[in-house]
């Protein structure tokens, strides 16, 4: 069990990494993507690159490896690959029963880097989405994650001081953010547990 501070009044969560266990779905994605032109992505370097823009991990992966993935392509084949595998969803099961835990309780907010489609999609394959009155993404604020104008929003959304807030979250940028807008803040990294990737290795 997950435990708040006391004069709590607000729950609001990161999506990506914190309620749901989705970093091992973008890889494999990304595996996919690449693949299909020939290239290999190691996951060491995946996990590196946690935060950049589809993108720019594509120009990233021409730079560094020489490789000339054709990047709007990549990235956007990469984001149809992740979709389809949605419905193999992990939780990040603390965080999800501490969601459903205060259910009812206190008002809740998603406040995600992503985009709203793919969070709304994510939360409804791990049947959560019904638990939180407002999700606030990039687009609806004029500075993302560090700057703290998402998580204030959320606040805003469900009518509670951000310093009533209790926030979780799996990045560091994604913390900086909570702090900045005055709330208390849970890292869940230790939360996470991951299974090795098989190898990627070629024999």
């Amino acid at each position: 069990m997950i435990d708040i501070p006391p004069g709590t009044r607000g729950l609001v969560f990161d999506c990506d990494g914190t309620i749901a266990d989705t970093m091992p779905l973008h890889y494999r994605a990304w595996l996919a993507a690449t693949r299909e032109h020939g290239r290999e992505f190691p996951e060491a370097l995946f996990y590196e690159m946690a935060g950049v823009p589809t993108a720019r991990i594509a120009e990233l992966l021409n730079e560094r490896h020489g490789y000339q993935l054709p990047v709007q392509q990549t990235a956007k084949r990469k984001e149809e690959l992740y979709l389809e595998l949605l419905h193999e969803i992990a939780p990040v099961e603390p965080v999800v029963q501490c969601v459903k835990q205060y259910a009812g309780k206190l008002p809740m907010a998603v406040a995600t880097g992503g985009t709203r489609a793919v969070c709304t999609r994510t939360l409804q394959a791990l049947d959560v989405f019904k638990y939180f009155a407002a999700v606030v993404t990039a687009d609806d604020v004029e500075h993302g994650k560090p700057a703290p104008d998402i998580f204030l929003e959320a606040a805003r959304r469900i009518g509670v001081e951000p310093r009533e807030c209790c926030a979780f979250e799996d990045g560091e940028l994604g913390i900086q953010s909570a702090r900045a807008a005055g709330m208390h803040v849970i890292d869940v990294r230790p939360l996470l547990i991951r299974v090795p990737a098989p190898s990627t290795q070629q024999s």
